[in-house]
């Protein structure tokens, strides 16, 4: 076994030699006291200024007294410390280790300045854990990947210099040092997955494969080097599958890959969407569901945090639609009207018909702001004829399934606008012609069915 020291951490920070700031994540346990330990003896050759961040979960009665612990450590090592309180919040069903998790880097994330790192404690055994948990779970290659010991966080770096370090080389190193650490009692609890492994399952492994540890973590990188293979084939494909609206996919492209490839790219898209992957079984009904699905339906494939649905030749990509505002009914004095969450605001605006628009005061028509009124007919010029407002929305481009999100602006009985697909103008030779209104800051925006203004 080769023992750590402050050397392998300044071979692995040596590509990154502009970086302002590097910062450790200290928890105060063995891994992350090694890690600051050896950090700060190099700091004469760090790239940047060193800092460390505790971050309290809040999870523990003694976790004011650990955040204690680790300001006693970095004030005996000259290291600046920021304590950072967590906020976790766990849904009924989630687990609490992947919401802390989650909470974890959302907060290192913020700390970071433009090429900042942040260094984290992860070391070969917990590389071999991940692993494990990932076939136990049926996870595919960028599963079985484990932790990459480099990735982006926010306008930063992620680093993880431990990931080749075995913990037995940690443990000899504070044994030498003399390093105090705090022990998590969570650590010994067999309720958590990774615990179950660690203490008891890996342990067997090594009695008959003594090297178990390594060899699983050299098993990781191979699956992180076939991902990203498979993913520069993706990122290939994907540059010839644009939709005919900003985001979306082309639903005859897709269908025209061969499926490994289609689920490759689909996964790619939405990764970099930033909505949440799908399980093997969402992304077949993709493909076997959606794609085949005729062109005048809208079939939806939902898992939390994101709902894929189709609009003509598009396959979109979505956040889960808030329950449509069937019953709202908004009174309005043609200034700027503020919807509720998450459907924006309204404005006016010139019509280009010989009219202000929407006017305020004594002489402006009482207007009202509501939603999914079925039935509606609308006059898109004074001479012309009043159509139905489904015939509108279809030439709008508008899917079915936003139309009941559609703000329509009343002045009485009458329709006088659609939000950002027209105004309705009134009876021909009528001083108020028409109604111009304009949608914004609803999260519709960038799927460019709503340009116009009402």
């Amino acid at each position: 076994m080769r023992p750590f020291s402050p050397e392998h951490l300044i071979a692995a920070l040596a590509p990154y030699p502009g970086a302002p700031r590097v910062w450790v994540a200290f928890s105060g346990g063995l891994d992350s006291t090694c890690l600051l330990s050896a950090t700060a003896a190099a700091a004469g050759r760090l790239p940047g200024a060193l800092h460390a961040v505790h971050l309290d979960h809040g999870l523990h009665p003694d976790s004011a007294r650990w955040a204690e612990h680790c300001l006693d450590v970095c004030e005996a090592l000259g290291v600046p410390l920021k304590i950072d309180q967590l906020s976790i919040r766990r849904a009924p069903g989630e687990s609490l280790e992947a919401v802390a998790r989650e909470a974890r880097y959302a907060a290192l994330a913020a700390l970071l300045g433009p090429g900042d790192l942040v260094l984290t404690a992860q070391h070969q055994d917990d590389q071999a854990e991940t692993l494990l948990l990932a076939l136990l779970r049926g996870s595919g290659i960028e599963g079985l990947a484990a932790m990459g010991p480099v990735s982006r966080l926010g306008p930063g770096w992620l680093l993880r210099p431990l990931l080749d370090v075995p913990r037995a080389a940690l443990e000899a190193y504070a044994r030498e040092e003399a390093l105090p650490w705090i022990e998590d009692p969570s650590n010994a609890s067999l309720a958590f997955d990774r615990n179950f492994l660690r203490r008891r399952a890996l342990p067997l492994l090594r009695r008959r494969w003594p090297s178990a540890s390594a060899t699983l973590a050299r098993s990781a990188t191979h699956c992180a080097e076939a991902a990203d293979l498979i993913e520069a084939q993706a990122a290939e494909a994907l540059a010839g599958l644009g939709g005919t609206r900003p985001g979306a996919l082309s639903i005859a492209g897709v269908a025209g890959l061969d499926p490994a490839l289609a689920r490759a790219a689909v996964r790619l898209w939405l990764r970099r969407r930033g909505l949440p992957l799908p399980d093997s079984a969402h992304l077949r009904r993709i493909l076997t569901e959606v794609l085949p699905a005729r062109s005048d339906v809208s079939p939806l494939v939902a898992w939390p945090g994101c709902e894929i649905r189709r609009f003509r030749g598009d396959l979109m990509a979505l956040e889960p639609l808030p329950p449509p505002p069937t019953d709202l009914s908004l009174s309005w004095d043609g200034g700027v009207l503020v919807l509720p969450q998450p459907l924006g605001t309204l404005r006016r605006v010139p019509t280009g018909q010989g009219s202000e628009g929407v006017r305020g005061g004594d002489g402006a028509p009482r207007l009202r702001v509501r939603f999914g009124i079925p039935g509606q007919r609308c006059r898109t010029r004074p001479q012309g004829h009043r159509r139905a407002l489904k015939k509108l929305f279809q030439e709008a481009a508008i899917p079915p399934w936003l139309r009941p999100y559609v703000p329509l602006v009343f002045a009485g009985d009458r329709l006088v606008a659609v939000a950002g697909v027209c105004a309705c103008a009134g009876e021909p030779n009528a001083d108020h012609q028409g109604c111009g209104v304009r949608w914004e800051g609803h999260p519709w925006e960038g799927l460019g069915c709503f340009s116009a203004p009402g």
